[in-house]
């Protein structure tokens, strides 16, 4: 367990739900971040506007990848729902971490032709 009597309180709210012990790390790792964020501010006396900020600072400075910010979204918003709770109320105008364009790779005739004789059996006339 650790040192503060809120973070024991999160290890076992994330225990009783027999989350893995993977995503307690993790949502253990995005509440103690959030909590420095916000110069060791207790949860109970912020809310959404601080939340927006530590979101958007993640996707803005940090840098972070989209699915990266969602995992410190779920971190904090299971901590308001099962330990605090209470709502974490309005976030507006929460800079989002942009999902890569992921382009299709797309073979030249040449590449399959080479492709096909490599295969059992070889290329059929193109």
């Amino acid at each position: 367990m650790s040192k503060s009597p809120f973070l024991d309180m999160v290890s076992k709210a994330i225990r009783v739900r027999h989350y893995s012990i993977r995503t307690e790390r993790s949502y253990l790792y995005w509440i103690k971040y959030f909590i420095n964020f916000n110069s060791k501010k207790h949860p109970k006396d912020m809310g959404g506007e601080e939340v927006a900020a530590f979101l958007s600072f993640l996707a803005s400075e940090k840098n972070v990848a989209a699915a990266t910010q969602n995992q410190a979204l779920n971190a904090l918003v299971f901590m308001y729902t099962h330990v605090l709770d209470q709502p974490i109320g309005e976030m507006k105008g929460v800079v989002r971490a942009k999902k890569p364009k992921r382009l299709p790779v797309v073979l030249s005739i040449s590449e399959v032709k080479s492709l096909l004789e490599k295969i059992d059996g070889g290329a059929t006339r193109m």
